[in-house]
This record gives C-alpha cells, sequence and structure tokens, in this order.
C-alpha cells in the first residue's frame, strides 16, 4: 500500500512553519532513485491536496499496474501566494475582495528549501530530468513559471485550469504592484521572452466551463510555445473550476508525468 508522509519543517527564507506531504509508492526501499512530481494547490489550498485530487491512490494504482513509472509526488504548502517572490518579507495582506494574500519570498522557498529539503529527504533523482512540477489553478500557474524561469531544475511541467491570465486583474495587485513584475512571472510572458529548453514537455488544460475561462489563458501559452519548438499539448475536458475537475482527469496527468 502507499505511504504518504507528512513533514513539518521551519522555513528561513519565510521566517514561519511550512508543511508538505510526501506520497511514496509500494516497494520504493528496494526501487532506486526515483523521479519527484511536485504538485501545487490553488489559492485557498495547502498540502491536504493530496487526498484531496486523489492522485497519491490513483498513482499507486497505476504504478502497481505497470501504466505509469514509479516516482515520488510531494504536495507542499505555498499558502496563497502563486508561488512569486511579491516581497522581501512574509506578510498578510488583503485583496480587493477581502481575502487574505500571503505576500513573501516564495518562489525562493520552493527553489531553495523545498526542492533540496525533498532530495536530501527520499532517495530521488536529484537532476532535472527526474523532477517535473504541476499544479491546480493557482498551482498551475506556480508550476508553470517555476519551470519556466528554472529550466535548470525541471524537464516537464503541466498547468491544469492553471490561473494564467492575460492582463493583470485588480485582485493580483497585491503580489505584483507593478507591471513589471507581472510580466516577470506570468508563463505567456516568459515563454515569449526566454529561452526555455528544448526537451521540455508541458501539458496543458482547463475545463470547458471554466468559470476563469483560464482555457483563454492556455491557449495563448500553447501558441507560444509551439512557435518555440516546445513540445506542448492543450485540452479542454468537460467540467468547471473545482476540484472535480481535477479529481476527473488525475489519470491523464499521471499518464503525462509517467511516462
Amino acid at each position: 500500500m502507499e505511504e504518504i508522509r507528512k513533514i513539518i519543517f521551519f522555513s528561513d527564507v519565510l521566517g514561519k512553519e511550512m508543511g508538505l506531504a510526501a506520497f511514496l509508492p509500494s516497494g520504493h526501499e528496494s526501487m532506486g532513485p526515483l523521479p519527484v512530481l511536485y504538485f501545487l494547490h490553488g489559492r485557498n489550498g495547502d498540502e491536504t491536496l493530496i487526498y484531496d485530487s486523489e492522485i497519491a491512490s490513483a498513482a499507486e494504482e497505476m504504478i502497481s499496474e505497470g501504466d505509469i513509472n514509479p516516482m515520488i509526488i510531494v504536495c507542499p504548502r505555498i499558502d496563497n501566494s502563486r508561488g512569486v517572490n511579491s516581497s522581501d518579507i512574509y506578510g498578510e495582506v488583503p485583496d480587493p475582495y477581502g481575502r487574505i494574500i500571503n505576500v513573501g519570498r516564495y518562489e525562493d522557498y520552493f527553489i531553495q528549501e523545498v526542492v533540496p529539503l525533498v532530495d536530501s529527504m527520499f532517495n530521488t533523482i536529484n537532476e532535472r530530468t527526474g523532477r517535473y512540477v504541476g499544479g491546480a489553478s493557482a498551482g498551475g500557474y506556480a508550476a508553470l513559471h517555476y519551470a519556466f524561469r528554472h529550466g535548470d531544475l525541471f524537464v516537464k511541467s503541466g498547468g491544469h485550469m492553471p490561473a494564467v491570465e492575460l492582463k493583470l486583474e485588480d485582485e493580483d495587485k497585491a503580489y505584483f504592484p507593478k507591471m513589471e513584475s507581472w510580466r516577470k512571472y506570468d508563463p505567456v510572458s516568459i515563454a515569449g521572452n526566454s529561452s526555455i529548453p528544448t526537451d521540455m514537455k508541458v501539458y496543458l488544460d482547463a475545463g470547458s466551463d471554466d468559470e476563469g475561462r483560464f482555457y483563454e489563458g492556455c491557449a495563448a501559452l500553447y501558441k507560444v510555445l509551439r512557435n518555440k519548438g516546445i513540445e506542448v499539448s492543450n485540452h479542454i475536458f468537460p467540467g468547471h473550476h473545482n476540484i472535480n475537475y481535477i479529481k476527473s482527469n488525475i489519470r491523464k496527468y499521471l499518464a503525462f508525468y509517467g511516462e
């Protein structure tokens, strides 16, 4: 049976306690070094995405049936941060709707603390060929900019109903006080203006009834990546912008990461 480990640790970058949940497949002790999929949660989520998305149980079954290669799956807590470096110090600020936004060095936290911690704790393939990053909603947005900005660390990336927007929305200005900082993390802008490794593989998808219309951002990103020669697929599946959409497609995602 699969094993899920819950880990609480102190982030020096953020100056507070953080957490992650890690899926280890049955028999991992005798499998040798394994690739790692980092799967990131959305605006109101946390590391319990590993349960809510049913990714761990689906991965265990697909691995045991030989449908995908064995892998470790890590769901780290990234708060309501979009995974960006939005402030030199950690803080909480309201958006125009009264929701709390977490600001701080969240990109540095993930790249400098989470990834090295996982490599030190588990028997991982400690190089980009064995490291994938994907996520849902705001986590999908974060996964894409992590992969595009840190192509030396990741070889696959997936944006699943990713919160890729075509303009800076008022509700996001707490993360991005200037248009320059928005472009710095916008996956479409990064893809158009930066060098992404040509061997990177990207998977995009959104629901046909996605309330955020994030299929539009996926289409724009798909076009830019295709023009740059990146191997990318883009899908519209039935559904809305919710966890049920992610659960209904989780096996498709795992087939991409585990091929």
